[in-house]
């Protein structure tokens, strides 16, 4: 079975649960829900990124959702660890039910497997050295004209930098950053950003506080490039891959920063998902 091009997350959320894209969730069983909360300061950088992480673990794969503070408790483990999969989808928080259907998608089609990904090591090293891999791989995913305006919705340094050493003149937005590392003003409204952007990054976090389905929706209206970095429902973004979304850089768990030895990420292209 294969899925029509969804048009929201909800739909495709919707249309998994209906047992269209594969084996019915509700015969399936999350083996594993995990609660992460871990900080990082990057060496030369004023800014202490607080991050907090629920994963779920189907069969060979993992989903992740990123989520605010005080959103959810690490009783989420003990409540839906061995619940059948639909559970999660269907009555679980929102960052538990992105985890969940990110880690339906990746069973289906791991990324580790799949003919249209460009696999790119990170290489070994402090936090520093991999970040910058990661966040360059993300921009060499961009096609920037020299001045051309880039939205980055979810702010990261490295990746500011790497979007500025490509020509692009980045326009960052964040719901919890008001300055860059150089002192840039980051604003907090997306339609600032969307509405005058020549291409757009967002974080797969996006995916979690539901503004994704906005920037998808005016990005197509704008024709508007769209490269998604996740961490955040990387096998989720892919699904978009052709209906509005342009790029995906996916990286599975376990993440960059969880480890000093190379892990891979994934990027894939709309063109090459055709």
């Amino acid at each position: 079975m294969t899925l029509d091009a969804p048009g929201t997350v909800g739909q495709l959320t919707a249309e998994v649960l209906r047992g269209m894209a594969g084996p019915p969730p509700a015969g399936l069983v999350a083996t594993s829900v995990f609660w992460l909360h871990h900080g990082t300061r990057l060496a030369g950088g004023d800014t202490t990124y607080l991050n907090q992480y629920v994963l779920v673990r189907l069969g060979g794969s993992f989903g992740a959702c990123a989520f605010e503070e005080g959103e959810l408790g690490p009783e989420v483990c003990r409540e839906f660890s061995g619940a059948a999969l639909d559970s999660l989808l269907s009555e679980g928080p929102t960052a538990l039910r992105i985890a969940a259907l990110d880690a339906y998608l990746a069973e289906l089609r791991p990324h580790r497997e799949a003919p249209d990904a460009e696999r790119v090591e990170l290489p070994a090293g402090p936090p520093e050295v991999r970040a910058r891999a990661r966040d360059a791989a993300v921009a060499g995913l961009l096609d920037i004209r020299s001045g051309a305006r880039v939205g980055l919705i979810g702010v990261v340094n490295p990746l500011v930098e790497a979007i500025r050493q490509r020509g692009g003149d980045c326009l960052p937005c964040d719901l919890n950053l008001r300055r860059t590392q150089w002192g840039d003003r980051v604003t907090d409204s997306m339609d600032e950003v969307l509405d005058v952007a020549d291409s757009v990054v967002a974080t797969g976090m996006t995916l979690s506080n539901g503004s994704f389905d906005r920037i998808l929706r005016r990005c197509r209206e704008r024709a508007l490039p769209l490269i998604v970095y996740a961490q955040t429902g990387s096998a989720v973004a892919r699904a978009f891959l052709g209906s509005g979304v342009t790029a995906v850089s996916a990286e599975p768990f376990p993440f960059s920063q969880f480890s000093a030895e190379p892990t891979a990420l994934y990027r894939y292209r709309a063109e090459a998902a055709v």
